[in-house]
């Protein structure tokens, strides 16, 4: 592979239909750090809804006790087989009008936030700063299958990853845990201090009880690593620190309400008072500054460095990514303070994700956006983008679980994920401009395109046969 082929494909999206491969690749990926917009185009009039999660809750609680209540109707009159059928559509048309346009406007929501997210990349004049955004994003993954979400993920990635692309990796990390989506997916918002004055007044009345799950998540996937020195009571201390950090819009602590930079808000009679001990270090009772605290110094750590380091070298390398090239990331972060900025020049800079033979199979977004990019496709629409994705097996926001999608090949290379991306390029061949597909293979391969690749082109039998092979062919399923 040559070195603007590299930068094209291993480090972005691909060369998009129309336009030039840049004749000096490494200044053109690092002129693209400089140049990234956080809010493009497709982005620029989304609203921020960081603030309509409670909302979303308190219309969904009703939506079930509803449900609840048909269900307990139709068993009455021996049909409850038949409401457990109802589709997700039919449940929402049973709902009050007020209820059914919120639920509506939530799902509408998500479905223009994955299309936005895919046309982003798709236009984008800076595809590799896209990369990152999506790493960094899959890094601190969310889900859109918990209650109050599907407002949420896309505000998370579009609001607290690509404003921090460029900054420090602890104002990332605070913006993304603490933000209304990481907050409800690891259930962070029902967690209050088992001491705390609200659950003193309650006196066993609907006591709320610790929750551990963004603690642990926070020290074992997105900062220190499984190995990164600590311990259960660590987890347990900084989970105490986090209590009081939930969602806007609950009715019943409006009043209560402390909002936060984050878009969440901090509730002072939910948080476990006194003073935490975490890794070693001692933390002050100093309110919702207690887990910003802990949160700025996890991110200082060396086991940090170490473990981010390795992620992003294994993310533009190679499965088991070089030490070389692990150890200079993490001595770059170590010396900037976490400069992400900094970091991503390093990686541009470095001799490691420049080597010849490609070594990542692409996962599916990545396929299905450098497609688009080459055949000059600009959106295949809300409903059909995320069919099209849920059928290569990655839909966004929708990872199996809080580590997020897996960044190795076995989980991408399989047999049947190799039928789906045949039976897709075939459907998009068929309705894309098919002319000139040699010099445009050529032209967004430049001097890396193989001989066996060469002579399928040139025995096809139509321009379309000839696209749907390019699209399938070993340039543009490995990176």
């Amino acid at each position: 592979m040559s070195k603007t082929s590299i930068a094209l494909n291993r480090f972005g999206y691909g060369l998009h239909h129309g336009t030039r491969a840049p004749s000096e690749p490494q200044a053109d990926l690092l002129r693209q750090l400089a140049a990234f917009n956080p809010r493009p185009g497709a982005l620029a009039d989304r609203p921020d809804s960081s603030g309509e999660a409670g909302e979303l809750i308190q219309v969904i609680r009703q939506q079930q006790r509803k449900s609840k209540q048909d269900a307990a109707r139709a068993a009455e009159m021996s049909s409850a087989q038949e409401v457990k059928k109802m589709t997700r559509e039919e449940r929402i048309d049973q709902l009050p009008p007020e209820l059914r346009g919120k639920v509506r406007e939530a799902y509408g929501r998500l479905r223009a936030d994955i299309e936005a997210r895919v046309n982003v990349a798709v236009a984008s004049p800076t595809p590799f700063a896209e990369r990152l955004v999506h790493f960094w994003s899959n890094h601190f993954s969310v889900t859109a299958q918990k209650q109050g979400t599907p407002f949420e993920v896309g505000n998370h990635e579009f609001y607290a990853i690509r404003p921090n692309l460029n900054g420090r990796f602890s104002d990332m990390l605070k913006a993304a845990v603490l933000h209304p989506a990481m907050l409800l997916y690891l259930d962070q918002w029902q967690s209050s201090g088992p001491n705390s004055p609200f659950n003193k007044r309650r006196k066993g009345r609907g006591r709320r009880g610790l929750n551990e799950n963004l603690a642990r998540e926070i020290m074992e996937l997105h900062t220190l690593g499984v190995n990164g020195g600590y311990s259960q009571a660590d987890v347990t201390e900084f989970a105490r620190a986090l209590t009081g950090w939930t969602v806007k819009g609950l009715a019943r602590i409006k009043r209560f309400a402390e909002p936060q930079s984050s878009g969440a808000v901090f509730i002072a009679a939910a948080h476990e008072p006194g003073s935490r001990q975490v890794m070693g270090r001692n933390y002050t009772d100093a309110g919702a500054r207690q887990a910003v605290a802990i949160l700025d110094d996890l991110a200082a750590r060396p086991a940090t460095a170490r473990f981010l380091a390795t992620k992003l070298a294994r993310h533009f390398t190679s499965d088991t990514p070089p030490a070389s090239l692990v150890t200079r990331l993490e001595s770059d972060f170590l010396r900037t303070g976490g400069d992400l900025a900094s970091l991503h020049r390093t990686l541009v800079r470095s001799p490691e994700p420049w080597a010849n033979a490609p070594a990542k199979f692409r996962q599916p977004f990545e396929w299905l956006v450098s497609v688009m990019r080459f055949t000059g496709v600009e959106t295949l629409g809300g409903r059909r983008t995320i069919g099209v994705l849920r059928q290569l097996g990655q839909e966004p926001w929708k990872a199996p679980s809080p580590a997020g999608f897996d960044d190795v090949n076995a989980s991408w290379a399989g047999p049947d994920a190799l039928l789906r991306r045949v039976e897709l390029a075939e459907r998009i061949a068929r309705n894309a401009p098919a002319d000139a597909i040699m010099e445009r293979a050529q032209a967004a391969f430049p001097d890396a395109l193989s001989e066996p690749t060469r002579t399928w082109l040139s025995r096809a039998e139509s321009g379309h046969q000839a696209l749907g092979l390019m699209l399938v062919s070993p340039e543009m399923m490995r990176r």
